[in-house]
């Protein structure tokens, strides 16, 4: 059957050849067909050009001193330097692309495919952060699909070429070749930080201050759980001084990098996604599906922490019942973070404010009802939608198989496990100067996995004391680790842009 087609392809290219009496190239185009196809093909093909500004001579301009054409240009010295222009006119030069083990490209793209079902597998089947991981897989599969073209960035060609005094060239009035769709989304709503920011507007109308306004010590197991952070951003450098300073990639600050790396101890999805696209783009991929994995598998993960490092005395301790919250406390709360967030720390004031936004039109009542409605259940899924996408666009082989992707695991591993014990550990602490004590088990929901990580503490007291309720409590930690997790943010984007 296969014969017979190529065989039919090769008479029809033949016969529509004949007007151009051009039917001997064509054929030898249909010739060479079946190389270009089929499984072998697959595995041994190459990236891209404008990925690695690889192309050929025949493509390159005439050799001679600052000049250039659409595929890339010659510097002073004759040096060659392939890549792309974009639809801004801005020359994006190409890199080596280096897969894990030095596999093939090709080869990275069969290996990324079944790791993007797994993730799929771990959202439809396990229900693990099903939300976003779906959408992050799908978008992971489409990325890694040969030839698709879905993350293809936007490129001008056919425009004048001009040189800046830097040596870089730049295109004006040229064509634009319009870029795949997940470019697109990944531009504007990543490259902007737009997504995250109407991710916290949802959860804001999602999320219920009562219990932290009531427990206002609450906040220090919240802000002992950002430990997490911190440790992996020193390990992070660390990596780097050992392994070299373009460890996290070429051009990639090693600083900007740690930081990037350390908001997974947060637990704290958009977050981590919103510094990343500032410091650190080019590590969004591993940063995300590290962030949210380790979000999926709290219940997994928090348990045996949980359990040792408190005894069974302390696991058993009953905490008394919170106070009812007024609902003027209720609409204040929003307004004072976030005035306390733009006079201390402006640069968390986007996130704070979408945050504290969401809150207050839910607390205000009847009267924005819709706003609260749209912002916790049309909007954040939409976007959660459009944002799993935009992640799973970084997923392509030659930007995740890399040593660099399972150090990112790793380090991301260690600072969630570091932040639930830290979590742990600062209520211990506070039992030795309080009167009234803390279970300490509600110091692991200080990470931000809102509400999985309040759910899980309430599990593991259940299961020591059927009676032992204490899910309102171990809220307060939690939504305290959101502002936690989204101050550090802010903390490390003004100490590192």
């Amino acid at each position: 059957m296969k014969k017979f087609l190529i065989m039919a392809v090769a008479l029809a290219c033949a016969i529509g050849a004949q007007a151009d009496g051009d039917w001997k190239t064509t054929l030898g185009k249909v010739k060479d067909f079946t190389g270009d196809m089929g499984f072998m093909a697959f595995m041994k093909r190459e990236a891209p050009a404008y990925i690695t500004g690889n192309f050929a001579e025949a493509e390159r301009p005439e050799k001679k001193p600052m000049s250039a054409n659409r595929n890339g240009y010659y510097d002073k010295d004759l040096k060659w330097h392939g890549g792309y222009f974009d639809d801004s006119g801005a020359f994006v030069k190409g890199h080596e692309v280096k897969t894990l083990f030095g596999m093939p490209y090709g080869i990275g793209q069969l290996i990324m495919i079944p790791i993007c079902i797994i993730l799929m597998y771990l959202a439809i089947v396990k229900g693990f952060e099903p939300l976003l991981l779906l959408p992050i897989g799908f978008g992971g599969l489409l990325a890694n699909c040969p030839l698709a073209g879905v993350t293809m960035p936007a490129t001008m060609h056919d425009g004048v070429i001009s040189f800046l005094s830097s040596g870089l060239p730049v295109m004006s009035g040229g064509i634009i070749e319009p870029g795949g769709f997940l470019y697109y989304f990944f531009r504007f709503g990543i490259d902007t930080g737009v997504f995250p920011i109407m991710i916290f507007m949802g959860v804001g109308a999602m999320t219920d201050f009562g219990p932290l306004i009531a427990n206002p010590k609450a906040a220090l197991l919240g802000g002992a759980a950002q430990f997490g952070i911190f440790f992996a951003l020193f390990g992070a450098l660390g990596c780097a001084s050992i392994f070299g300073m373009d460890f996290f990639g070429p051009g990639v600050d090693p600083l900007k990098a740690a930081a990037s790396i350390g908001i997974i101890g947060g637990a704290d999805g958009p977050t981590a996604i919103w510094l990343t696209s500032r410091l650190a783009p080019d590590l969004l991929g591993a940063i995300a599906v590290a962030a949210y994995s380790y979000m999926a598998l709290v219940p997994i993960i928090q348990p045996p922490i949980m359990k040792a490092l408190t005894t069974k005395s302390e696991r058993l301790i009953k905490m008394p019942q919170l106070r009812e919250v007024k609902k003027i406390e209720k609409i204040c709360f929003p307004l004072v973070v976030l005035l306390l967030c733009a006079i201390l720390l402006p640069s968390a004031v986007p996130l704070i404010g979408a945050l504290m936004l969401g809150n207050l039109a839910k607390e205000v009542g009847p009267s924005v009802g819709r706003i609260a409605d749209t912002m916790s259940n049309a909007l954040i899924n939409i976007v959660t939608i459009m944002l799993g996408l935009s992640v799973g666009s970084k997923l392509a082989c030659e930007k995740f198989l890399s040593g660099t992707t399972l150090a990112i695991l790793a380090l991301g591993l260690c600072a969630f496990c570091v932040g639930t014990g830290a979590g742990v550990i600062m209520a211990k602490i506070m039992n030795l100067f309080s009167k009234t004590k803390v279970n300490p088990l509600i110091g692991s929901a200080g990470v931000s996995a809102v509400p999985m990580a309040a759910r899980v503490s309430n599990k593991v007291a259940l299961s020591e004391d059927p009676t032992n309720f204490l899910l309102m409590q171990a809220m307060g930690p939690n939504v305290s680790g959101v502002i936690g997790s989204a101050v550090v943010a802010g903390v490390l984007y003004t100490l590192c842009r």
